[in-house]
């Protein structure tokens, strides 16, 4: 860290803590009358409560670990990753943590929790935290004695923090309001989907003609584009993510370094199905960006029969939904649970029914209808990346007193 600048002071965290406490390792039960937070309720350094479990204790056992106001909630024990995840407590009604939690109670005559909070979520306590670490198989644990003699935080007057901890507040304002509305967008997309996908809500100028009740295949083929090898041809592999997660790239390699020499090249509006991942939803339409890209031979490459009489998208959209996937199974050989690999049969998931909207334009306008739906989507999606960027750069200049503040 730079130098701090006047007024401020660099300390151990212990000088500021009033009493730790580590959570009740009671287990929950579907009959617990008392919330009880654990590592899945902290993210981004928020605490989420919108699925908490809950215990039974004693009126005792609340009385000592009841949550107060203000409480520091650190993640002590979990994976590499999550461990050091830090928020603060601030809701109302009996709460209680889990055991691998610690609950820090701090001294109010020297901090504002908030800014404490704010400090241990920034990118640099974060590398701190990890370093503190000490790991095993798969878990890392952070000793709360430890951190409190070892991790240090800059302290600036009272006052100050509590202007910094208001300012930043109100980018957690303005990214909470984000989320809200991508989150209502998002439901909102879903439900349009069942209504005009299944044939529920039509457009007016559409109605009255029934929809047609047909094979996949009789609207849609199979087909295959071969690539002609080339050892030192540097090839960019891709792949079709779980559950609509899309069309990713894996990696990019020369031919040399490929094992199986069978790929496919992809293009732009193709509609892909993995073999392998069927089941599991992996089907996606190729986005421009992907195309020429190339994918295994394990994978299904479907296109309209007739570009002019079915609108690929259509098929884009109900690959996003439990039906296709459903018939993905159908058309799986084997039994289904997670981790095992089915026999993804292209022939008999052709033969599986569907209902499709009769003409090209109905399928056009759903079609426009739920892209303009993802549109606003994507923009709202870049808008909270841009906020939360913009309140990481802020942290860091403000908790660290690059940026001063004016105290009243």
């Amino acid at each position: 860290m730079k130098k701090l600048p006047a007024g401020w002071q660099m300390i151990a965290f212990g000088e500021i803590v009033e009493q730790s406490q580590y959570g009740l390792s009671s287990s929950s039960s579907p009959d617990g009358r008392i919330p009880i937070l654990g590592m899945k309720n902290i993210n981004d350094g928020k605490l989420v409560c919108d699925d908490v479990a809950r215990v039974n204790v004693s009126e005792e056992e609340l009385k000592n670990y009841r949550l107060e106001a203000g409480d520091l909630l650190f993640n002590r024990t979990n994976s590499p990753d999550l461990v050091g995840k830090t928020a603060l407590f601030s809701e109302t009604g009996d709460f209680v943590c889990a055991s691998y939690l610690v609950r820090f109670t701090l001294r109010r005559d020297l901090v504002d929790p908030r800014f404490v909070c704010y400090w241990f979520n920034t990118d640099h306590s974060q590398r701190t935290l990890q370093q503190l670490a000490t790991k095993a198989v798969a878990q890392a644990n952070i000793n709360p004695t430890a951190l409190q003699k070892m991790f240090r935080l800059p302290l600036p007057s009272k006052s100050e923090q509590i202007e910094i901890a208001d300012r930043l507040a109100c980018w957690d304002e303005a990214i909470s309001g984000v989320k809200s509305i991508l989150a209502a967008k998002t439901e909102q997309k879903r439900g349009l989907m069942q209504q005009l996908l299944t044939g529920q809500t039509r457009f007016k100028e559409f109605k009255g003609e029934k929809w047609r009740h047909c094979h996949l295949g009789d609207v849609v083929q199979a087909m295959s584009r071969p690539v002609a090898w080339d050892e030192n041809e540097l090839y960019r592999l891709a792949i079709v993510r779980r559950w609509c997660g899309g069309v990713d790239l894996r990696e990019s390699l020369y031919g040399h370094q490929i094992k199986v020499k069978k790929l496919q090249t992809i293009r732009t509006g193709d509609f892909l199905i993995s073999h392998i991942q069927a089941a599991y939803g992996a089907m996606a339409l190729v986005p421009e960006e992907f195309d020429g890209a190339k994918v295994s031979e394990l994978y299904t490459i479907l296109r309209p029969k007739d570009p002019k009489a079915f609108d690929i998208r259509i098929l884009g959209y109900l690959g996003q939904t439990k039906r296709m996937w459903y018939m993905a199974i159908q058309a799986s050989n084997g039994f289904f649970a997670e981790r095992l690999r089915l026999n993804f049969d292209p022939d008999e998931f052709l033969h599986l029914p569907v209902n499709i909207p009769p003409t090209f334009a109905e399928q056009k306008k759903i079609a426009d209808t739920l892209e303009a739906c993802d549109r606003e989507i994507e923009l709202l999606q870049k808008q909270l990346a841009a906020l939360k960027e913009q309140k990481r750069g802020l942290m860091q200049k403000l908790l660290t007193g690059e940026v001063r503040v004016k105290t009243k």
